[in-house]
């Protein structure tokens, strides 16, 4: 189903199908044919959800995967039209990240692999995750010939397996280049066209999202950050950064690999605060 309406990851699949399967075990429960629900039917089930004690998200997931199942079904013409259509999703409160300094983020990132259990590795992880903004699925999906040297960018796969190409930095570059000897001393007679390997050389070789997720929690930890400190951390102080840096938002859109410019914009909400120094300096009507 859904596999066909979009290319979904795993994760997300088993989630709808989940949830696809709770909403149907409820409609066998209520005695209601499939054919036969309407819209306020679906918003029974979401109050059902909600006195179950369960969060806005969660509801926005759960119907989220009721809408995709019904516009499926309509398609195949198992129902003359979809009844979540009609149902507004529950509007979600704004958690906006935290981030890092610029400061914070410079010695992390210099000083990552003084605390790695591989440190030329774990150097060009950080690099990448902060250096490029790109995903930790992307990082860990990155293969050797993504590296474009003579182009000075890596080609990135992201959601939906769109492709885009991003900036490889001077020190991003040179993090990689010096940790090629050692993985290929780690590779040894083995062959893989992944980038970035696993320690003990497990399975394919390639590194996993969530060896990624304890590295850099560890890493960050020793560094004396918060603990809430994860991949996508790196990722959302990249386009906070930048964005403080006077970057163009639609640029930083484009290197994020975002849909959306509403998605790009969650970022200038972590910036109110430069917005207002720059008001009291520069407007006349400010002092």
């Amino acid at each position: 189903m859904l596999a066909h309406e979009r290319a979904a990851s795993p994760h997300t699949l088993r989630a709808y199908q989940r949830e696809v399967g709770n909403f149907a075990a409820y409609l066998i429960e209520q005695g209601i044919a499939v054919r036969s629900v309407d819209h306020l039917q679906i918003r029974d089930y979401l109050g059902e959800l909600y006195g179950r004690g369960l969060a806005k998200a969660s509801v926005a997931r759960s119907l989220a995967a009721v809408r995709s199942w019904f516009q499926w079904m309509a398609r195949a013409g198992h129902v003359t039209s979809n009844p979540a259509a009609l149902v507004a999703t529950p509007k979600l409160p704004k958690h906006l990240p935290r981030v890092p300094s610029i400061e914070q983020m410079n010695h992390l990132v210099d000083t990552a692999s003084a605390a790695a259990a591989w440190p030329e590795r774990d150097r060009v992880i950080f690099e990448l995750l902060y250096g490029c903004g790109i995903r930790n699925a992307e990082l860990v999906g990155l293969n050797m010939a993504d590296v474009h040297w003579a182009r000075e960018v890596i080609l990135v796969r992201g959601k939906g397996r769109k492709q885009r190409y991003v900036p490889l930095g001077d020190a991003a570059a040179d993090a990689i280049r010096a940790y090629l000897p050692s993985r290929e001393r780690k590779l040894g007679a083995k062959s893989t066209e992944a980038l970035l390997l696993n320690l003990q050389m497990k399975g394919t070789g390639r590194l996993t999202t969530r060896s990624v997720g304890r590295i850099v929690k560890q890493i960050s930890l020793a560094k004396g950050l918060p603990a809430e400190i994860h991949p996508h951390t790196l990722r959302h102080a990249f386009g906070t950064h930048m964005l403080e840096e006077g970057a163009d938002l639609r640029a930083i859109q484009e290197l994020l690999g975002h849909e959306r410019l509403s998605t790009t914009q969650r970022y200038t909400q972590l910036t109110v605060g430069q917005v207002t120094q720059v008001y009291d300096r520069t407007h006349p009507r400010a002092k």
